[in-house]
Parts: C-alpha cells; sequence; structure tokens
C-alpha cells in the first residue's frame, strides 16, 4: 500500500522536476527502515540521466521539502534514474509495451483482486486494458496503484 505522503510529495517533485528539466517517474516512502527512505526515481527526456541530474533534483527538492515541513521527522532521501524500468508511467511507454506481458496492481481491488496479469492491450483516459486469456479487462485508471512488466513471461 502507497505511503499517505507520497501524494503530498508527488505533488511537491512535479514541479520541481520539471523546472529542471527531468520527468518525476516514482515516489516511494520506505517507512520500514530507520530513519525511512524517500526514493524518487527521474528521468531525462532528452538524453540518458546522468550524476548531475540526480544531484540537482536531490538539492532542488531537499530544499523544497524541508521549506514545505511535510515529512515531519528524519528520512533519507535517495534520488536515482529507473534505467529501463519494469514500471510504465507515460504515454510513450504504454504505446511502447503493447503486446507485452504486464502485472496491474490495484488498490484498493478491483472486481476482488489486487493484481492483474495479461498482455498490455492499451490506455486511455480512463482505464488500462489488458488480454487476459483472450477476454478484454478494462481496470480503471482510478483503482490503479502501479502498472509493471512481467518479467517471469
Amino acid at each position: 500500500m502507497t505511503h499517505p505522503l507520497v501524494t503530498k510529495i508527488t505533488d511537491l517533485a512535479k514541479p520541481v522536476a520539471a523546472e529542471l528539466g527531468l520527468e518525476l517517474v516514482r515516489v516511494v516512502f520506505h517507512t520500514n527502515q530507520n530513519p525511512p527512505v524517500l526514493r524518487i526515481d527521474v528521468r531525462n527526456p532528452d538524453q540518458d540521466t546522468g550524476l548531475d541530474d540526480c544531484e540537482r533534483i536531490s538539492r532542488a527538492l531537499e530544499a523544497s521539502l524541508d521549506v514545505a515541513g511535510i515529512i515531519p521527522h528524519a528520512y533519507t532521501l535517495e534520488i536515482s534514474s529507473p534505467g529501463i524500468s519494469r514500471y510504465l508511467t507515460t504515454d510513450r511507454e504504454f504505446v511502447s509495451f503493447k503486446g507485452f506481458a504486464i502485472i496491474i496492481c490495484t488498490s484498493p481491488a478491483f472486481e476482488g483482486q489486487q493484481e492483474w496479469a495479461g498482455k498490455l492491450i492499451r490506455r486511455d483516459d480512463k482505464a488500462v486494458y489488458l488480454n487476459k486469456k483472450g477476454r478484454t479487462v478494462g481496470i480503471p485508471r482510478s483503482a490503479i496503484a502501479q502498472v509493471m512488466l512481467d518479467e517471469g513471461s
């Protein structure tokens, strides 16, 4: 389940990343570690994401997070590049991986399931569609926690 602060952190981080010419790919807050770890993946859409990109957003985001006071206790900030990510987030990725095996995780459960596996058909404004054993299933985007490539297939 996604940590409740992730939405606030994402809302703060997206414009910071955009101002630096970067895309925010993923935000995860690992509270099971001491201190908790805030991991943020960014991508440079114009070139390979480098250490310089990670350093620039780390400085800018750290300052913004401190001013906003969203995280009230000590934490570790990790910035990285997703590389070839298993997670699909952008329109371009959903087009590029059409026909590939994917896993969709929902929160809350959709039609009694939290995990759906099948071949990616498409994504639109309302849902992500997959072929599940010859049957098309549309999962509402509002129920989707994440979509990832199924590396086991």
